[in-house]
């Protein structure tokens, strides 16, 4: 019992110290608070009519006290956190698609590219609300994160979905596969622009990148080249360091983004090197709701320097860091909110994303040729210019 109320007090400790009032708490009351819930536990545990678990008590109140804070914060407990770390992200068969925690529903951030999510119909921002019949807020943290999204090859899993412009919820049915994904795509059009599609921001995207860039710069000579569209609609994000590095492929110098705590001192900042991979050419970068995390720290670095135009929608709005924070053998972790990002310019996007310079409404469409955003980028590029913010 001593142990699991020390693991408790360490949880209580973590989450409290981040207010000015719980800094000059003195101890005689920090005391007085933990005998305060030990005697509600001793008295559930002595009083409730059905025989209940300390163990499964203890996990219910730390992950009440984390979902108190934010929808990126949570509770791991220990099994879900060793699945995570043993379970590579491509490895099982799954259905490719990001979400996000939400007031006991699932909220899509991005269905990836040719994935079955995508296949199937999912867009951004859509909430699921059942998965196979069950209601996600009954569903554990294990269960949606590890049984319900991965499965053998070929099983289906079925969606319940509430999307905005639907009256009625969706039925999707997706069959899970094993996912493998090219994380860049690239081709030149009309033999002036290249385009260049980023689906995910892990490790090998940043090489793959600048091979599409010396791609597309060979099929054309310098002079015809016009410009890059660089498309990060429906790029859920990925690795941070990937981000920046991928910002500053575009910079020659300056803030890309920085990273603060909870406190003034709490800081980070990262910088741009001199070097341009596509040599001061014109930039046109697509966002959407779908358009999340890393993604966003390239966009709104581009957009604050003035480097890249933005067309599209608003993106997704997810601006936090989040630290694990192992609990101990066997018990779990937090994935605690640390950090949020700002653009170079001192904008915090986290739940608000970032606004297009040029806003056109459209999900995007499985012809290039019916895309309306991709086509005023294209025509930016070739001086068929658009004021900001028009409407498409």
């Amino acid at each position: 019992m001593r142990i699991i109320i020390l693991i408790l007090l360490s949880v209580v400790t973590c989450l409290t110290l981040g207010s000015v009032e719980a800094r000059a708490q003195e101890p005689a009351a920090k005391t007085k608070d933990l005998d305060r819930f030990i005697i509600a536990l001793e008295r559930i545990q002595a009083g409730y009519v059905d025989q209940l678990d300390q163990s499964d008590l203890i996990d219910a109140a730390i992950r009440g006290m984390v979902g108190a804070l934010d929808s990126q914060s949570s509770y791991l407990d220990w099994k879900l956190f060793r699945d995570i770390r043993t379970t590579h992200y491509f490895g099982p068969a799954g259905v490719g698609i990001e979400t996000i925690p939400e007031k006991g529903r699932v909220r899509v951030i991005a269905p990836i590219d040719e994935s079955p999510a995508a296949r199937a119909g999912v867009r951004a921002n859509d909430v699921i609300t059942h998965i196979d019949g069950v209601p996600v807020e009954r569903l554990t943290p294990h269960e949606l994160v590890i049984d319900k999204t991965r499965g053998q090859v070929n099983t289906t899993v079925r969606l319940t979905i509430v999307r905005e412009s639907e009256d009625k919820p969706l039925e999707l049915t997706l069959v899970r596969e094993m996912l493998r994904f090219h994380a860049v795509r690239s081709r030149q059009d009309g033999g002036d622009i290249g385009y260049i599609r980023i689906r995910l921001i892990h490790e090998g995207t940043l090489q793959a990148l600048g091979k599409a860039i010396s791609e597309l710069s060979s099929q054309a000579p310098e002079d015809k080249l016009k410009g890059y569209v660089l498309d990060l609609r429906n790029s859920p994000g990925g690795l941070f360091h990937v981000a920046v590095s991928i910002a500053d492929a575009f910079l020659e110098q300056g803030e890309i983004v920085s990273v603060r705590g909870r406190t003034a001192e709490q800081i980070q900042r990262f910088n741009a090197r001199p070097g341009d991979i596509i040599n001061g050419k014109p930039l046109v970068v697509l966002i959407n709701g779908g358009t999340a995390s890393g993604a966003e720290i390239v966009a709104g670095a581009l957009q604050d320097h003035k480097r890249a135009t933005l067309v599209g929608t608003r993106s997704f709005g997810r601006g936090s860091m989040q630290t694990i924070v192992p609990l101990g053998a066997r018990s779990g972790a937090l994935r605690l909110t640390t950090g949020r990002y700002f653009t170079p310019a001192g904008r915090s996007f986290d739940s608000t994303g970032l606004v297009p310079d040029i806003e056109i409404q459209q999900h995007v469409p499985a012809n290039p040729e019916d895309d309306k955003v991709l086509t005023a980028a294209y025509d930016l590029l070739r001086g068929k210019d658009r004021a900001p913010n028009e409407k498409g």
